[in-house]
């Protein structure tokens, strides 16, 4: 896993043994995520208030329940500043990615979005699941190969899209992948060698990997006779590896749909371009 041919974080390239897993062979969708919240009565991350101890002068009227919403631009930006965007958008959710208006119900196969780290693992809990580490994730992406993208290293081998990214010019203009613009429905591009459908694309996953500026090697010692995890380690800002890169990834911004590909994200975090599969231990 891992590669020393695009981004510092990605290096260095090295071996990793997994266990055996299964994995699910598309990203939960909104269908599925609407059939455990009916179930539960669960209420994501998003749909709640801020908590006013992590955000330490915010105005009281600026603590209501929203997400991060995806909003392009009138034109060319500098692409060192996300701010210009990305939005909060108070009402946003996984039931209204958008905000108010917007509507993920008459989008039943599309991956279900707008859900932080905890709510994934609600969701994989219910099912008797779990979430993948990040070297379970890559092993499944690669399919068995050591290419660039999941499925070789041309990456539009005979002028075909093989995953669901930006095209056109970030942040302004996208045409649509296949016709799509934002997510699309799983299963419309190609899975790879292990029959897996969007491994890279439409959306980012979940890992349950903390995340570190590189790949560590050698794992730090663990404590004698105290945890072994940070006794900050339910903080929800702590940043977790997500895996596969989505919708908004353009080579000129993000060339992360491919398989070593990472980034950071913080628990508590919902956004328009992030979800999440799960995968399940095997005797």
């Amino acid at each position: 896993m891992g590669s020393t041919n695009f981004y510092p974080e990605e290096a260095p390239s090295h071996n990793v043994t997994v266990p055996a897993f299964a994995v699910e062979r598309h990203p939960v969708t909104n269908a599925q995520f609407a059939e455990f919240v009916s179930a539960t009565g669960y209420v994501t991350v998003a749909e709640q208030p801020l908590d006013p101890a992590l955000y330490p002068g915010v105005a009281s009227e600026d603590l209501c329940p929203g997400a991060m919403v995806f909003r392009p631009t009138k034109g060319p930006v500098d692409l060192r500043d996300w701010r210009q965007w990305w939005d909060w958008a108070p009402g946003a959710s996984w039931r209204r990615p958008f905000g108010p208006g917007s509507d993920s119900l008459d989008q039943a196969d599309h991956p279900v979005v707008q859900v932080a780290y905890p709510d994934a693992l609600a969701y994989a809990q219910w099912v008797g699941r779990r979430l993948p580490t990040e070297a379970e994730w890559e092993y499944a992406a690669r399919g068995g190969t050591t290419t660039t993208y999941t499925w070789g290293d041309e990456e539009k081998p005979g002028g075909r899209l093989m995953a669901n990214t930006w095209q056109g010019r970030f942040p302004y203009r996208n045409d649509g992948a296949l016709g799509w613009v934002g997510t699309s429905p799983v299963g419309t591009f190609p899975a790879n060698e292990f029959g897996l459908f969007d491994m890279t694309g439409n959306v980012w996953e979940w890992t349950t990997t903390k995340f570190s500026a590189h790949h560590r090697i050698d794992q730090p010692p663990k404590p004698c006779c105290g945890p072994s995890e940070s006794p900050h380690s339910a903080d929800p800002t702590i940043s977790q590896t997500l895996k596969g890169g989505s919708h908004l990834c353009a080579p000129e911004y993000c060339h992360r749909y491919r398989p070593a590909a990472r980034s950071p994200q913080s628990q508590d975090t919902a956004t328009t371009h992030i979800g999440f599969r799960c995968f399940a231990d095997v005797e």
